[in-house]
């Protein structure tokens, strides 16, 4: 059987995805294209790697054959481009990082930027992710380092410290909320809700709302915290947003913070590669970075 690069990376996409439609998109490919290249890795396999039902796919046991071997050949290849990339000046290293959405907005930057700018041929594949898919993600190859929660399933996964990120309520100072000693979700029922318009941790919060049978439904949502304790300040609403974010713009704005008090809104965000892998030079001098030790 002979499979191409493409077709591994698609079935990895697939198998992290639980779904061909999301497999495909993130692997680049139209669903059709997607679909045919699977039936066609099908039939030069000659047994069945995928069961397909309403909900989306599972592997089946040659599937997950197919998927310990896809991810050793994809890592492999990527050490074999780093250690070249080495011998060559002009051939250019890329790492891929997830973070979740906290880490990306208010650490990310800072500690990225001196690092890229003493490595003019690197580049960072950064995308957004909740901590339980970034956890997934690298386990499965898809990403050589993540910064996730580490509330989160972890095994197969070797973690470093990163920082502790803490969530807050945001009001204006007026707000019945400001008088309360303690916050939890629940109390908040009823409210009106200023919201970040997409993103993980967006996506976190109506999980754990659903979980209380508290549903969000946000007044406006918008781009990024900020904004969303501008909002707050102004009387619009309520808004939930990382500490970090809060000790900058209480310092221009009349806010009153609340800390959550639920474990789930404490958060030791952790640097995460796999324990069985050894990463490229390059990704290893990022990891190194963001530890402190580069």
């Amino acid at each position: 059987m002979r499979f191409d690069v493409t077709d591994l990376r698609l079935f990895l996409t697939v198998a992290e995805a639980g779904s061909i439609t999301h497999g495909a998109v993130e692997a680049g490919l139209s669903l059709p294209a997607a679909s045919e290249r699977l039936r066609e890795m099908e039939t030069l396999a000659g047994v069945k790697l995928l069961d397909r039902g309403r909900r989306g796919v599972t592997l089946t046991e040659a599937g997950e054959a197919l998927l310990h071997h896809a991810r050793l050949i994809l890592s492999q290849m990527a050490r074999m481009r780093a250690e070249i990339g080495q011998l060559a000046k002009d051939l250019r290293g890329t790492v891929r990082l997830l973070a979740n959405t906290a880490a990306l907005a208010e650490f990310l930057p800072a500690r990225l930027a001196p690092w890229l700018a003493t490595h003019p041929q690197a580049d960072i594949v950064l995308k957004e992710r909740q901590s339980a898919d970034i956890a997934r993600s690298i386990a499965l190859g898809f990403a050589e380092i993540g910064v996730l929660s580490d509330l989160v399933e972890t095994t197969g996964l070797t973690l470093r410290p990163f920082v502790t990120d803490r969530l807050v309520v945001v009001a204006g100072r007026d707000h019945a909320l400001a008088a309360m000693r303690h916050v939890r979700l629940a109390d908040l029922r009823g409210q009106h809700f200023i919201a970040l318009r997409e993103g993980a941790l967006q996506d976190h919060l109506d999980a754990q709302a659903a979980r209380i049978g508290l549903r969000i439904r946000p007044r406006i949502r918008l781009r990024g915290f900020d904004d969303i304790c501008r909002m707050a300040s102004a009387g619009v609403g309520v808004g939930i947003v990382p500490e970090t974010a809060v000790r900058r713009c209480r310092k221009s704005m009349p806010i009153s913070v609340k800390r959550l008090a639920e474990d789930w809104a404490v958060r030791r965000l952790s640097l995460c590669i796999r324990s069985d892998t050894e990463l490229t030079p390059l990704a290893q001098s990022l990891l190194e970075h963001l530890e402190g030790k580069g």
